[in-house]
């Protein structure tokens, strides 16, 4: 039984139509991930949907009594009311203290937040969170959430993903963010062209079915041309010739990623960026930072030592307010450590951008402002115009003469990193670059940087974009150090789930929580205080000597693993192409074995040493 139906339901917003003639059902425990192109009807379809917004025509249905619970990116809330009024609606304190549901909701979304604090007080990140809470810990057949991902670290988008596959609810949610339409969503809806296309599953079950979509609607297409071609040819032969009808054959969905190349060579981008860079890019020697200043605010890094590399693509994590920003700034320059020294490369060139917009001419226009840069730019093996790369970005015809006062702030945030990129820079530094990005924007973006060769240190709360660019991740868990994840967001959610590491608060006011001993370190690449102090001695720590020349030895095994991964993916690749001749075949298994066998050594040597380096 549908909660709500819609029947030929048509909008527009001035004269350009948002929706024409939808018709659709949202039934009790339906769990639908909405997508498409920003302005392109997203807001305006949930909106109709949770009764906000009347039609210009057609029929909207609510079963009688529906509550529905909408996250809209809006509030109206009373700015001198307190947080805990807002959201616990006037339940006695013996009441929700007494509930571990609403506990668990207070303490995931609203954990720093007091809850006598008055609204008006609340910044819009704060404010979110007290919107998203309040709906949370009320209860509803039907949860409308736009974009509620926006605000929130890692580790809370995570718990609400959990959160959300445990109700029973029905959910309807809008979101750039693809790993948590994995998470939450059972099937897919993508606004496009003011109609919404229907999939099953979630963000992965979309690209391939609409690849798939895509494959027979351009084989139709093909067969089209190939019937008019032949249908010409008749009338100028004149008497008919007789054809076969043309067949074919429906690939499943794998078959369209079979024989497609990896992201990015790896390999091949390394040693270009080791050309560009030179072996020193950033080195961190034994640095203290605090994230206001010089003994100001909470501390980010703690006699930490630290190497980025030519060709390194980290991912950096940690919770709001662990300092990534303030990483981000010390790499670029714009702030001094309070002790200690960062080495930068004499080859680096370097793009940073940061969460704030830099200022722009409004009176200029897109195209202009690219072009004044750099009106070609070679990325891997192709050379792009600046118009190219602005049709990538979704700057597509007349809205590269856009005038930039009239940008939207998504908007102005690609103009700004597409001029970064444009520079050529061999450093780039990414401060929550999807910020106001839709997915086919995201994927582009992505695809770009795919062939840029350089180092890239990237921070975002976007978790496929993350994982999908990065090959490392590092993360700042509140105690001083750059720790190395090899497993990951997942090792960093697990150890945060352990208690790990200090909270960045505890952290900062040299405290542990209560009942949780403050951790001898995590993380492999820094975590000793470089320079050796004597406490550091007596527990049989490193010294920042004997850490450089530990990760100089990772860095020459994880080099070797990359050549014998390249090996043994050549080796399958002439087996496949020797699958008739078996005496070949038989002198190409005997050589995988032994690649296969020095690359399980190689493995095991690299994780002893980054346990040492862990201890």
């Amino acid at each position: 039984m549908n909660l709500v139906n819609l029947e030929s339901v048509s909008h527009a917003f001035g004269p350009k139509p948002l929706l024409t003639d939808v018709t659709l059902g949202i039934g009790q425990g339906d769990r639908v991930g909405v997508v498409g192109r920003n302005g392109g009807g997203k807001s305006t379809l949930i909106s109709i949907i949770a009764g906000e917004l009347k039609p210009d025509s057609g029929r909207v249905t609510h079963n009688r009594g529906l509550h529905v619970g909408l996250l809209s990116q809006r509030d109206d809330f009373d700015p001198a009311a307190p947080v805990g009024d807002l959201v616990l609606s006037g339940r006695a304190e013996h009441e929700w203290a007494g509930d571990a549901a609403i506990r668990e909701i207070l303490a995931n979304l609203l954990g720093d937040i007091d809850l006598t604090t008055q609204a008006g007080a609340l910044s819009g990140g704060e404010r979110r969170r007290t919107a998203l809470a309040k709906l949370l810990i009320d209860e509803h057949e039907l949860i409308i959430l736009d974009e509620p991902t926006n605000h929130l670290d890692i580790e809370a988008i995570a718990w609400l993903a959990g959160h959300l596959a445990q109700r029973k609810s029905a959910l309807l949610v809008v979101t750039h963010d693809r790993w948590f339409l994995d998470a939450v969503a059972t099937r897919t809806w993508e606004v496009v062209d003011a109609s919404v296309e229907r999939y099953e599953g979630g963000y992965a079950a979309y690209v391939l079915a609409k690849a798939e979509r895509a494959r027979i609607a351009q084989a139709a297409e093909e067969r089209r041309q190939n019937l008019m071609r032949k249908e010409i040819a008749w009338l100028r032969r004149g008497p008919p010739a007789r054809t076969s009808k043309p067949k074919f054959r429906i690939n499943a969905a794998e078959a369209l990623i079979a024989n497609e190349p990896p992201a990015r060579e790896t390999v091949e981008l390394m040693k270009f960026a080791s050309a560009r860079l030179g072996k020193t890019v950033y080195d961190l020697e034994d640095v203290t930072l605090h994230a206001g200043g010089p003994g100001a605010g909470p501390v980010v890094l703690d006699h930490s030592t630290f190497q980025f590399g030519p060709g390194d693509r980290i991912g950096l994590i940690g919770v709001n307010g662990s300092g990534k920003s303030s990483v981000l700034r010390l790499l670029s320059g714009s702030v001094t450590p309070d002790s200690g020294r960062v080495v930068r490369g004499k080859t680096v060139r370097l793009a940073h951008l940061s969460q704030e917009l830099a200022e722009l001419d409004p009176s200029r226009r897109v195209l202009e402002t690219v072009e004044e840069i750099r009106k070609y730019i070679q990325v891997g093996k192709k050379e792009w115009s600046a118009s190219q790369l602005l049709e990538r970005l979704g700057f597509k015809g007349e809205a590269q003469w856009k005038v930039i006062g009239d940008l939207s702030g998504g908007e102005r945030r690609r103009l700004q990193l597409l001029r970064l990129i444009m520079d050529e820079p061999n450093v780039l530094l990414l401060d929550e670059p999807t910020n106001d990005l839709d997915i086919e924007t995201l994927t582009e973006l992505e695809d770009l940087l795919d062939g840029w060769p350089g180092t890239l240190v990237v921070v975002s709360h976007d978790r496929y974009f993350l994982e999908r660019v990065s090959d490392r991740c590092v993360a700042l868990l509140g105690d001083g150090k750059l720790s190395m994840l090899p497993g990951g967001v997942d090792e960093y959610l697990a150890r945060r789930a352990t208690g790990g590491a200090l909270s960045a608060r505890a952290a900062s006011s040299g405290t542990a929580p209560a009942g949780q001993a403050v951790p001898a370190g995590a993380g492999a690449a820094s975590e000793t205080a470089a320079g050796g102090s004597n406490e550091a001695a007596a527990s049989g720590g490193l010294s920042a000597k004997e850490q450089r020349e530990l990760q100089k030895e990772l860095g020459r095994l994880e080099r070797q693993l990359d050549r014998l991964g390249e090996r043994e993916a050549k080796l399958h690749a002439q087996m496949a192409e020797a699958a008739s001749d078996f005496e070949r075949l038989g002198a190409l298994d005997a050589e995988l074995r032994e690649v296969t066998a020095q690359k399980d050594d190689v493995e095991l040597e690299w994780l002893d040493l980054a346990a040492r380096l862990d201890s």
